[in-house]
């Protein structure tokens, strides 16, 4: 996982136990994160995660 994302999710949550898959994004889009971490971030099933799941997933998925 990129730092830039990561910096990003531990922003979003701050404050937060889970959030979507929507409010993520939103996160992330408004961050201008690269190209590659933010197809990873559209990647992800819809629902709500905490952040322990998330960063799991996106590492999964490479991220």
């Amino acid at each position: 996982m990129t730092s830039e994302l990561r910096d990003v999710l531990d922003q979003a949550y701050t404050g937060q136990e889970r959030l979507s898959r929507e409010e993520i994004r939103r996160k992330a889009i408004a961050a201008d994160l690269p190209a590659d971490a933010m197809t990873r971030v559209d990647a992800l099933p819809e629902g709500e995660y905490a952040e322990d799941e998330v960063v799991e997933a996106l590492r999964l998925r490479g991220a």
